[in-house]
């Protein structure tokens, strides 16, 4: 799995316990590094590993980018959702949403490859029937963000 692949998809479960659990995004950090990340990592190597491994900077940036930006980002989907109030979502769903509409905006990842990237959590960790919601609200929100020829520039960068 690429590296920016796991890094959206830890981010995705750090933003999910702040939602669950309503606390700040350095205690769901903390938190997930004292108990998921080195056992995903040991159970990858296939062995012990040491705690001081390498962190993961680009998912930090996600989950605290993102929780820093909520109610910014939390209006952006709010006016692209047709007919859909934020707190009616599914709550992987709204942190999918979140955490791309971030990446895009202001990460400067070209938005096809965020849109893709947040498809393919989706068909993870949501149902099948988010998809098609969340590529339009996605899709609209990068009309919004970049106008017609404005998101071209950013098409060299990679995701």
């Amino acid at each position: 799995m690429p590296a920016r692949r796991k890094s959206r998809q830890r981010a995705l479960q750090v933003l999910y316990m702040c939602d669950v659990c309503g606390m700040p995004v350095r205690d769901a950090l903390r938190i997930y590094y004292d108990h998921l990340y080195f056992a995903e990592r040991e159970e990858e190597a296939g062995e012990d590993i040491v705690q001081d491994a390498e962190l993961d900077a680009f998912m930090e940036t996600l989950a605290t980018g993102a929780a820093a930006n909520l109610p910014e980002l939390d209006s952006k989907i709010a006016e692209h959702a047709e007919h859909w109030r934020l707190e009616r979502m599914p709550r992987v769903d709204r942190c999918i949403l979140r955490m791309a509409v971030f990446e895009m905006r202001d990460i400067g990842t070209p938005p096809p490859v965020v849109i893709d990237e947040a498809l393919e959590l989706a068909r993870r960790y949501t149902g099948q029937e988010a998809i098609p919601f969340l590529n339009g609200v996605l899709d609209a929100i990068r009309k919004s963000l970049f106008p017609e020829g404005a998101a071209r520039g950013s098409a060299a960068q990679s995701g």
